[in-house]
């Protein structure tokens, strides 16, 4: 009879738990868009940990001239990346992406963070999608930079939203480390 009432409530327990695990997916699913902008690669293995830890969607912002390791060599004052940051009105264009983005309420966006600053390409993003009502999580990955004002600067493109800063994760940071420092970290947002 013990025996019976064990698994009796042994059963109801796990059916419980199923449930408030199914629940809690749903709602770690639900509104939450990972949108980011990676030059060599980084940046995008810390955006699909966050989207696959959140079980959230993800868009990559895409340059519409992809850049190549020319354009992004920060010594040369020639090279693309250089031009754009010493002229602030540049505007990268970006690769449109369908996306419906009134389905979301949090936004992630990531970027590495270049001379301690979001690239221009991201103020693009900001000035060609309507993110007005939503939260912005910034995340970003650097060599050594931390936000400084990134996130009052980019506060100032998106104006009808919360802009949070988030995490800077370190751009020298071994690709088996990424979850875990994406999951520590995530547990600290309310």
């Amino acid at each position: 009879m013990k025996s019976s009432i064990f698994k009796i409530v042994t059963l109801t327990l796990s059916t419980i738990t199923l449930f408030a695990s199914a629940a809690f997916a749903a709602q770690k699913q639900s509104h939450v868009l990972v949108a980011y902008f990676s030059a060599t690669g980084h940046t995008s293995e810390v955006a699909k940990a966050i989207a696959k830890e959140l079980g959230a969607t993800e868009v990559e912002i895409k340059p519409a001239t992809p850049y190549t390791g020319n354009d992004l060599d920060w010594q040369a004052k020639s090279s693309r990346a250089s031009k754009e940051h010493d002229d602030p009105t540049a505007r990268p264009a970006i690769q449109e992406v369908n996306l419906a983005l009134s389905l979301f309420d949090t936004v992630f966006l990531g970027f590495p963070i270049w001379w301690g600053e979001a690239p221009r390409i991201i103020l693009t993003y900001l000035e060609t999608h309507d993110l007005a009502g939503k939260k912005i999580i910034l995340f970003a990955t650097s060599g050594g930079s931390d936000f400084g004002r990134i996130a009052q600067t980019l506060q100032a493109f998106a104006p009808q939203s919360k802009v949070v800063e988030g995490r800077v994760f370190p751009g020298f940071m071994a690709e088996e480390d990424i979850p875990n420092q994406v999951h520590d970290w995530l547990v600290t947002i309310k």
